[in-house]
């Protein structure tokens, strides 16, 4: 018995290890070109409205902080992971749709590879719910 309650609680210990590792994640990405425009642009490309990657930045560092500060319970695990879900899944449309139009340089599909990987642990660490479902 006392097994099976170790079991069932180890996904509670990856959902909310995950939700600090992605809310670091979106918090560095996010601060990166708020720190150093230069930098990021060498990376992902000259932009013409820095005030709108500057919106974006400042968006990221607030879901990841919001992941950051979710709390260890099932609601807070929760909060994480639909901030996440939302946020990875955004990102990696932007990037699928994108850069095939040439708008956003190739550089761009090696954060949609990372989105891509955030939405699978996510994904894989679900819960379930009292009726024995995976959320």
């Amino acid at each position: 018995m006392a097994f099976g309650k170790r079991a069932a609680a180890a996904p509670s210990c990856d959902a909310a290890a995950l939700a600090r590792a992605h809310g670091v994640f979106n918090v560095l990405g996010g601060a990166w070109p708020l720190v150093s425009m230069r930098s990021f642009e060498w990376v992902f490309g000259p932009k013409e409205d820095e005030w709108l990657e500057q919106t974006v930045a400042g968006l990221l560092v607030a879901a990841g902080w919001s992941q950051l500060r979710a709390g260890d319970s099932a609601a807070g695990r929760e909060h994480a992971r639909r901030v996440g879900v939302g946020t990875a899944a955004t990102l990696l449309a932007i990037d699928l749709i994108h850069v095939p139009r040439g708008r956003l340089r190739w550089t761009y599909l090696l954060d949609g590879a990372m989105e891509a990987a955030w939405l699978l642990a996510w994904w894989r660490t679900r819960e379930r719910r009292a009726d024995g479902r995976r959320r």
